[in-house]
């Protein structure tokens, strides 16, 4: 015999109670500081590769600017921005040298990821070696700035090593742990910020990605500081 209507539809409350209990009371208390890093580390040293599109906003001395494109990264320290619009450009890293260039121009710059001053640089450690809490002083959770995502949590904090140029930065972090947004506020006023979307995590990218291809003609110079504002 068939459970009776009213039957399944008491089953389906208590159901969806079961299920939205956790949210619930995770929602009505203060977040835990410790329970989100952790599981921001946990996730993002569980991959191996990471694929999403971005967007970055740039506002400082007297410049604005507004790009977006595709970022990849990969163990260990692998990093490729690709800049889609308005122009395309690239920035990447094989985990030891980082190279930036704009298609059509003479010159392509490197250095060496020890002495790369860019506050890009950072990220191409996220996977594998997250450790939010170590990596930040003064961090917190940023209640007083309300995120893109009405369910994402902001948190705030200062970049170890970075002191003398990162006032704060904040990282918009999403139900699922993952960085969705990263605001990052300099000594001078100027501010970029990244936001990230259409995230692909685990799937196969070649090293050859990461691998920078001297266009015919196109001289490669070193320069600690790839691109200018």
């Amino acid at each position: 015999m068939f459970p009776s209507h009213k039957f399944r539809r008491s089953l389906t409350a208590i159901t969806l109670s079961v299920l939205l209990l956790p949210w619930a009371a995770s929602s009505s208390a203060p977040p835990d500081l410790k329970a989100i890093t952790s599981a921001v580390d946990r996730h993002y040293n569980s991959l191996e590769t990471f694929k999403a599109d971005f967007t970055e906003i740039y506002s400082g001395n007297g410049v604005s600017r507004n790009e977006s494109g595709t970022l990849m990264l990969k163990r260990p320290g692998k990093m490729r921005w690709d800049y889609v619009q308005p122009q395309p450009k690239l920035f990447l890293s094989d985990g030891k040298t980082a190279y930036f260039y704009v298609p059509g121009e003479r010159q392509a710059r490197k250095t060496s990821v020890k002495k790369l001053d860019d506050l890009r640089s950072p990220l191409r450690y996220l996977l594998g070696k997250t450790r939010l809490e170590k990596e930040f002083s003064s961090l917190q959770v940023a209640s007083a700035v309300h995120p893109l995502n009405p369910a994402s949590i902001v948190l705030s904090g200062v970049p170890k090593n970075m002191e003398d140029r990162v006032n704060r930065v904040l990282l918009e972090i999403t139900p699922q742990s993952r960085i969705a947004r990263i605001v990052i506020e300099e000594l001078d006023g100027a501010t970029t910020e990244f936001r990230f979307d259409n995230f692909k995590e685990n799937e196969n990218i070649p090293d050859k990605q990461f691998a920078f291809v001297k266009p015919a003609g196109v001289e490669l110079i070193e320069a600690r500081e790839l691109e200018g504002p």
